[in-house]
């Protein structure tokens, strides 16, 4: 029997058409898909769509791709694309007064990142006016936005796991070297006084890590990635933050990433109004399908969930590994007090008006050695022990052709004896191995209780 008129003006629109064609209540899904891909946007939304779409693709590709063991040999030849356009760019256009560089060095904040990041807007600008005239009758991009979605989910969720797993296997920030601990507050940048507290504060480090890779998994999980969306923001926010606060040359990247997760809030901007500030109840959303075929849609599940498991596995192992390298101690490890120095045959008094003395040296990881003298910051070197050939090279990280050989003895343990020629004067210096426990960041440890803050 058919329904009353009056009852089928109750029904949504996509009852309505269930009813109307006879079709059973299980295809009201498939009905709803169909009118929201028939829905027309706005043109600022459809040009904001357009911009985006470019903007976000031209900046992540080719990751996750790259992530595949044997793909990043495919794309060999972008990285070095980019490099060529940036250069002319920077020569040519923003008549930069030196040649861009792109070399690794830990920094993300490069003159180039900047060049190749304007490139990419001012790209995304132009393919977005040539998209909107060629494509202007298109009503909306509801099918390829879902693409978009998956794609940058892909992306910020691989990334996130990434952050988290080199903090949550404690890498990124190992514990404060030893050099640090001789090193006055005021001598540390503010990049190093953050690495010295993630360093030094494992539980929080850990905990940061934990978050970042949970937002990372949620946002692999298509049910779950708004839940994700919400935690990346919050993590990459705080990321991004501390970038800014303690000057940490990875500002460029981490502010894409935080504008990843708002871009992937948007579709959700409605719901999340009603949910958290207007106190609205809302209703469940039916995800719109990618393919009409339910195998297909099973698939593309499929392969987000094999990438969460393998980029999770993947990068806490290469975290494992990499770590495993610089876990041993290395020889001669410590901190020694100079009881005795000498240049050039001349005895050197403990003075602080000294600055050329050595007053303490570190022998610490990553083959590392830090020489503080009697006043000023610590010295850092690169550092070669051959405990077996009784010889230690010092080298120095920005210039290769600086070497500097000593002579090792150990007349008895916790004694050293060096001797050797830096900068062209003969040096000899007496070590007194010291106890590092006795820093008070080393002893203080952890307590429930505090009658009074211990603050020092």
């Amino acid at each position: 029997m058919p329904e009353a008129p009056e009852m089928q003006e109750q029904l949504d629109p996509a009852a309505q058409v269930s009813a109307h064609t006879g079709a059973p209540a299980a295809t009201q899904v498939v009905a709803k898909s169909m009118l929201k891909l028939e829905a027309r946007w706005s043109l600022a939304l459809r040009i904001g769509f357009r911009f985006a779409f470019v903007y976000l693709v031209l900046y992540s590709f080719p990751y996750p791709l790259t992530v595949i063991p044997g793909v990043s040999y495919l794309f060999r030849w972008y990285s070095p694309m980019w490099q060529k356009m940036a250069g002319w760019t920077g020569k040519h256009v923003l008549h930069l007064g030196q040649p861009l560089q792109y070399a690794f060095t830990g920094s993300g904040d490069m003159t180039y990142h900047y060049v190749q990041n304007l490139l990419i807007l001012v790209y995304a600008v132009v393919a977005m006016l040539l998209w909107s005239v060629l494509d202007r009758k298109r009503k909306n991009y509801a099918y390829l936005q879902q693409w978009l979605l998956l794609y940058v989910r892909l992306v910020l969720g691989a990334t996130l796991i990434s952050y988290g797993a080199a903090k949550v296997i404690k890498s990124q920030f190992p514990d404060p070297f030893l050099w640090r601990l001789l090193e006055p507050y005021g001598h540390s940048s503010p990049m190093g006084l953050l690495w010295t507290f993630m360093g030094y504060s494992a539980p929080y480090t850990i905990f940061a890590g934990a978050v970042e890779m949970v937002a990372g998994a949620l946002l692999l999980v298509p049910r779950l990635a708004t839940l994700g969306g919400l935690l990346a923001i919050g993590a990459m926010g705080n990321v991004f933050i501390l970038n800014m606060s303690y000057d940490v040359p990875v500002k460029l990247y981490s502010f894409n990433l935080l504008c990843m997760g708002c871009f992937l809030l948007l579709p959700e901007t409605r719901r999340l109004l009603n949910v958290f500030v207007l106190n609205r109840e809302v209703a469940p959303v039916n995800p719109q399908p990618l393919f009409h075929r339910r195998w297909l849609n099973l698939g593309v599940l499929g392969v987000q969930l094999v990438f969460l498991v393998y980029s999770a596995g993947y990068d806490l192992y290469q975290v494992k590994q990499g770590l495993k390298q610089f876990a041993a101690t290395p020889p001669l490890y410590g901190i020694y007090a100079v009881d005795e120095f000498s240049m050039d045959g001349q005895l050197r008094p403990p003075l602080f008006t000294d600055e050329s003395r050595w007053r303490r040296l570190t022998f610490d990881r990553f083959n590392s050695v830090g020489i503080s003298p009697a006043d000023g910051p610590v010295q850092r070197y690169g550092a070669k022990v051959d405990l077996a050939a009784k010889t230690v090279q010092l080298s120095k990280r920005g210039d290769q052709a600086w070497k500097s050989n000593f002579t090792l003895e150990t007349p008895s343990p916790g004694l050293i004896t060096l001797n050797g020629e830096m900068d062209g004067k003969k040096i000899q210096a007496k070590l007194r191995k010291l106890d590092a426990k006795s820093f008070l960041l080393n002893s203080r440890g952890f307590h429930w209780i505090n009658e009074v803050p211990y603050n020092r």
